[in-house]
């Protein structure tokens, strides 16, 4: 029996799972404190079930993330049996990874055979921001192995006719709303089609069925917003990026219609030039520039956005050559923008291109190139993850008609194309989101990686068998390879070009061959054409994924790019301590409840990591969070909770109360000299992850006395 089970077991399957945990685990024991927003609140959820519950900020529960708590849950979870290190809130990401690329695979090969799962799990590993992803805190890793693992489980309800797991399939999506909300719903559309057009029962028990599968879909979805917007207030923390103290405004404003229309609230106007219909004029409105995990007021840095601080600048792209460029988000003059480049106090005056710009590799933090049908195709995002998307379209297209029923109707869909229209429901919104959304990050795009990998697999499948069908077929299969090999190609050395021409020009020399060779009709070497084209697809996208790998990055903005290559470790926008202060500060604590203020989660979040002890960031994550006014402030500081504040990353973006707060304590504090390099005349800088963050020390416990 178990000699059977061996027999059984796919070693090609195994040899890609090991491939994707060596790329996504391997040297995350450099993930110093990854993306420190959210490892202090894994810090933080360890200290109580309260703070565990609601996936507060900050030790003191004052203030929670901007996101719901499940991937956080999991997270905290993990650091509560190994302790909070960068590995250990990484160790999630990685396994979801890998699960992910598990799932794809089982998808895959029971309807179109096992070629086609290995194929497509190959695909999801190689790529590129799916590398990136699965080595971070972030929780986009996790949401597509949720989302995942909800599609598989629609297969099982449709093929096993179980009402249960459609219940449980649809219950999943909203455990993905709760893990980085109406981002789980952009693969709703993909699962409602295939559900109706897959599953063979009377249409009656099959609306049924379907009022069932939403009616669990919306108590997952909405159970935890609502439980917690129903307590009262001033007994649970400020929920962070909310301007109204509610998960459920969070929900479908920040996190929601901000996100296609572009950012207006938390930061005193929109940013325009994030995503616009137009090229970007470089008069960005706002007063701050995009830095970090979302818009704040200082400057974006190499290492803010994970990026080398001193890599190999790519060719080609700096005088406006023949490389390919995107639009970053309206950087040129603005004003903190231009102090990044050197002058800015703080700043180590090693940023590099990709930083100010992100143009060549979608690595700036808001590098998401210019709206429309071919955004996804430009270097800032294609770079992360338009390596194959030429053989997903065409995937996609081989895939519909190569496995249509042959002497039926046009409208009888074949059990192979209930797949594909699966996998096209879900490239398809996605695609168009990411083509015209105004605020998201390049790294988010890995929401596209299982569709691009499973309609690639299922292209793969629909042209094997149609070159075994008739002299015509076969043609056609030999001129949608030839394409698809020759699109792919071109569209790699197109990205390849910023940083090794030399290979570029050797990409389009194959191409080329190699698409002509496809066009001749089959002959004895036909091995030879599908082994030399497999490598020329994978070389350079799997080199760009294994950059994270080589330089153990795991960085707060996650990407894949070679100038990685001139760095290790975490790359961090935030995290960095001032020592002297920290020590300062937990000396003359007292019975104070928060060894601190500060205006903003990125000021704080290296203080939580490093001290286990809480830190209040009065703004939020941006600095604008409204969560307390002036007079509230003020009885805080008289009952004695609170000593000091320190002016953080965004004292000077803050606006509303917190502006009154800020303009209030420099009033009525005392400057305090907490070292020999600090004086009542100067505020000292720290390098703050690539921010110049100013370290200004103010006394409050002596105002009311």
């Amino acid at each position: 029996m178990q000699l059977k089970r061996m027999q059984k077991t796919d070693w090609y399957l195994v040899g890609i799972l090991i491939l994707s945990a060596f790329l996504y685990g391997w040297g995350i024991w450099d993930a110093g404190s990854a993306n420190s927003y959210y490892t202090a609140a894994i810090t933080s959820m360890t200290k109580s079930w309260s703070n565990f519950w609601y996936g507060a900020f900050d030790p003191a529960g004052f203030i929670t993330v901007d996101k719901p708590p499940v991937a956080l849950w999991l997270m905290a979870i993990s650091a509560k049996i190994f302790g909070v290190h960068g590995w250990s809130v990484v160790l999630p990401s990685v396994l979801s990874g890998i699960g992910s690329v598990y799932l794809m695979y089982k998808l895959l090969a029971p309807k179109f055979g096992l070629w086609a799962g290995r194929i497509g799990a190959l695909i999801l590993t190689l790529t590129p921001t799916v590398v990136a992803n699965s080595r971070t805190n972030n929780m986009d890793a996790i949401l597509v192995f949720f989302l995942l693992l909800a599609v598989y489980i629609l297969q099982k309800a449709v093929a096993k006719k179980n009402i249960w797991l459609v219940i449980v399939s649809f219950g999943l999506i909203g455990v993905g709303f709760n893990i980085k909300m109406l981002q789980a719903f952009m693969i709703l559309p993909a699962m409602l089609v295939y559900y109706w057009v897959a599953i063979k029962l009377p249409w009656k028990k099959k609306i049924a069925w379907l009022v069932v599968g939403m009616a669990s879909l919306s108590i997952f979805t909405v159970a935890y917003p609502l439980a917690v917007d129903s307590v009262d207030q001033s007994s649970r923390p400020y929920i962070g990026s909310s301007q109204t103290n509610s998960l459920m405004e969070l929900a479908f404003g920040y996190n929601g219609t901000e996100r296609l229309l572009g950012q207006s609230t938390g930061t005193g106007g929109a940013f325009p030039g994030m995503g616009s219909t137009k090229k970007s004029t470089g008069t960005q409105k706002n007063n701050g520039t995009p830095s970090g995990k979302k818009p704040s007021g200082s400057a974006p840095t190499g290492k803010m956005t994970g990026q080398a601080p001193s890599g190999k600048a790519p060719t080609g792209q700096q005088n406006g050559g023949k490389a390919p460029t995107g639009t970053p988000p309206n950087q040129s003059t603005n004003k903190n923008a231009n102090q990044a480049k050197g002058k800015a106090p703080g700043q180590s005056g090693k940023m590099t291109r990709q930083a100010q710009g992100g143009q060549g590799g979608g690595n700036s933090a808001f590098a998401i190139g210019s709206a429309g049908p071919f955004r996804l195709f430009q270097s800032d995002l294609g770079s992360q993850i338009g390596w194959y998307l030429p053989l997903a379209i065409l995937g996609l297209i081989a895939g519909w008609f190569g496995f249509r029923k042959r002497g039926t109707k046009w409208y009888h869909v074949s059990e192979e194309q209930s797949e594909v229209l699966l996998w096209a429901g879900w490239f398809v919104p996605v695609y168009g989101f990411f083509s015209v959304a105004s605020f998201f990050h390049p790294y988010y795009t890995i929401m596209l990686a299982p569709a691009i990998a499973a309609l690639t697999a299922i292209g793969v499948a629909a042209v094997v068998k149609m070159s075994a069908q008739s002299n015509k077929e076969s043609m056609i299969a030999r001129i949608v390879v030839s394409v698809a090999v020759l699109t792919t190609l071109l569209l790699q050395a197109y990205y390849v070009w910023s940083y090794y021409q030399i290979i570029s020009i050797i990409l389009i020399i194959v191409a080329i061959g190699l698409s002509i060779w496809w066009l001749l009709p089959r002959q004895i070497n036909n091995k030879i054409k599908i082994v030399l084209s497999a490598i020329s697809i994978l070389l350079m996208a799997g080199w760009w994924s294994l950059t994270p790998t080589l330089s153990h990055n795991s960085a707060a903005i996650p990407a894949a790019s070679p100038s990685l290559l001139s760095q290790t470790g975490s790359s961090d926008m935030g995290g960095e301590v001032n020592n002297q202060l920290l020590s300062y500060t937990k000396k003359h604590q007292g019975n104070a409840k928060y060894l601190f203020a500060t205006t903003d989660s990125n000021s704080a979040s290296g203080y939580i990591i490093k001290s286990g002890k809480a830190v209040m960031a009065i703004g939020g994550y941006n600095g604008t969070d409204p969560t307390m006014s002036l007079s509230e402030f003020k009885k805080l500081v008289k009952s004695g909770q609170l000593k000091y504040f320190v002016m953080g990353n965004n004292s000077k973006t803050s606006s509303g109360q917190i502006s009154k707060i800020l303009t209030w304590v420099k009033k009525n504090g005392t400057k305090v000299t907490y070292s020999s390099s600090t004086s009542n005349q100067s505020s000292p800088t720290q390098q703050m992850g690539g921010q110049s963050q100013s370290t200004t020390l103010y006394d409050l416990s002596n105002i009311y006395e």
